[in-house]
C-alpha cells in the first residue's frame, strides 16, 4: 500500500491517461528517394538490358510502400483469438504455429534432450576476413563435447548474417517500450513487406531457442560489448520475455489499444523460461568480463537458469599478442579448451536435471512485487 495515501499503486497505474506521442518521423520519404535506395540494388551495369523491368517492378513496390502493405496476404484470425474477425497475417501464423509445436516437443519428457549452441562472431572464411572465427572453432568443441553425453546439438551460426545474401536480422523497434501488449511473441514487426525488410531470420532462429532445454553463448568480444548480430539477436527476443501471442488483441499495432491492455495488468509471460544456459566470451584485451555479466544479467532476467558456475567462462587468447597468430595461440591453450569442455558437460548435467523435472532455482516459486 502507499504510505502516503492508503491507495493501492497498481490501481493508481491503471488510472493514468492514456496518451500516445507523436512527432518523430511522421511523412513517408519521397518518390525519388524511394526509386534511388530501390535500384542501387542493380548497380552491377549487367543489370542495364532489364532496366525497363526494374522500372515497373519499382512502380509496384512504390505503391506497397504508399499503401502501407506490411501483410499482404492475411486470414480471419478465427477461434481461439480475442478478436476472431481480425485479418492475421498467414507469416506470423505459420510461425506462431511452429514454435508452439517446437513447445509441446520440448516439453514431452520422451524427447531427445537438445542444446542450441550460438556461434557470436561475424567473421567466417567466406565473408572479407578470410578466415574461420576462434569462435566457431570453441563452438565446435562445445558441439563434440555435447553429443559425446548423446545430446543433439543445434549450431546457430550467426556470421552467416555477414556471408549469406540478403539474410538478415531486421533491428528491434522497441514495441515494448511503447506497451508490453505491442510486442508480440513471434515478433510481428517482420516481415514487413511494403517497407521491402523481408528475409528475417528471427522466425526461425525463435522456433529453434524454444525447441531446446539449453543454451550456450559463444561470443567474441568487439569493443568492449558482444558482437552486432548477438546484439540484434538480444534485442529481437525481447518479445520472448513479457510479448503478447495473440496480435488480434492489439489489432496489429495499435498503441493505444496495446497501453490499455499492460494498464490493465499484464502478466509478462517468460516464454524461454526454465531453459538452462552456458557462457564463453573470449578477448584479447578487455571487455571479456562486462559482457559476461550482461549476458549472464540478461539471461537470468529471461528465466534462463544458470548450469553453475563452471558454464560461465571468460578468457582472453593471447592477451596482448598479434591478432594474426591467435589461431595459433588458441591451439596451444589447453587449459582454456578444457574450460570449455567443462562449460558443455555443466550444460549437459543441468539438461538432464531438467528433463528429470529437477533443475530448479531455489527462489523459483517466490512472487515478484513487482511484474516486468
Amino acid at each position: 500500500m502507499s504510505a502516503d495515501s492508503g491507495e493501492d499503486p497498481k490501481k493508481r497505474t491503471t488510472e493514468h491517461k492514456i496518451e500516445v506521442r507523436k512527432g518523430q518521423v511522421t511523412e513517408k520519404m519521397s518518390r525519388e528517394a524511394f526509386r534511388q535506395r530501390f535500384m542501387a540494388r542493380f548497380y552491377d551495369p549487367a543489370f542495364r538490358s532489364e532496366d525497363a523491368s526494374l522500372g515497373r517492378l519499382e512502380e509496384i513496390a512504390w505503391d506497397a510502400y504508399a499503401e502501407g502493405r506490411k501483410s499482404p496476404i492475411t486470414a480471419k484470425a478465427g477461434p481461439g483469438f480475442a478478436d476472431p474477425d481480425y485479418d492475421l497475417s498467414v507469416e506470423w501464423r505459420d510461425a506462431s504455429e511452429r514454435i508452439k509445436t517446437a513447445q509441446r516437443k520440448q516439453a514431452d519428457p520422451s524427447s531427445a534432450s537438445r542444446v542450441l549452441i550460438v556461434n557470436a562472431s561475424s567473421r567466417n572464411d567466406y565473408s572479407c576476413p578470410g578466415e574461420m572465427s576462434k569462435s566457431f572453432r570453441i563452438s565446435k568443441l562445445v558441439q563434440a563435447t555435447l553429443e559425446s553425453k548423446s545430446i543433439e546439438v543445434d549450431l546457430l551460426d550467426l556470421s552467416r548474417l555477414t556471408s549469406d545474401r540478403d539474410l538478415h536480422i531486421h533491428p528491434c523497434k522497441g514495441c515494448v517500450s511503447t506497451a508490453m501488449p505491442l510486442c508480440h511473441w513471434p515478433c510481428s514487426c517482420y516481415p514487413n513487406h511494403s517497407l521491402g525488410m523481408v528475409n528475417d531470420w528471427m522466425n526461425e532462429i525463435y522456433e529453434r531457442f524454444v525447441s531446446a532445454h539449453a543454451v550456450i553463448f559463444v561470443t567474441p568480444v568487439y569493443w568492449y560489448q558482444v558482437s552486432s548480430p548477438l546484439k540484434l539477436l538480444m534485442d529481437r527476443l525481447v518479445c520472448a520475455d513479457g510479448g503478447n501471442p495473440d496480435p488480434t488483441s492489439t489489432h496489429g499495432k495499435k498503441a493505444e489499444e496495446a497501453k490499455k491492455l499492460e494498464l490493465a495488468g499484464w502478466d509478462y509471460p517468460k516464454h524461454l523460461a526454465g531453459r538452462a544456459y552456458g557462457l564463453v566470451v573470449h578477448g584479447d584485451v578487455a571487455g571479456i568480463e562486462g559482457s559476461r555479466r550482461a549476458l549472464t544479467d540478461w539471461l537470468d532476467w529471461m528465466g534462463f537458469v544458470e548450469a553453475g558456475s563452471k558454464s560461465r567462462l571468460d578468457r582472453f587468447i593471447g592477451y596482448y599478442e598479434p591478432y594474426a597468430t591467435s589461431h595459433a595461440t588458441l591451439d596451444a591453450d589447453d587449459d582454456m579448451q578444457k574450460e570449455v569442455v567443462n562449460v558443455a558437460l555443466a550444460v549437459a548435467n543441468a539438461v538432464t536435471a531438467i528433463k528429470a523435472g529437477k533443475l530448479e532455482e531455489p527462489d523459483a516459486n517466490l512472487e515478484a512485487p513487482r511484474s516486468k
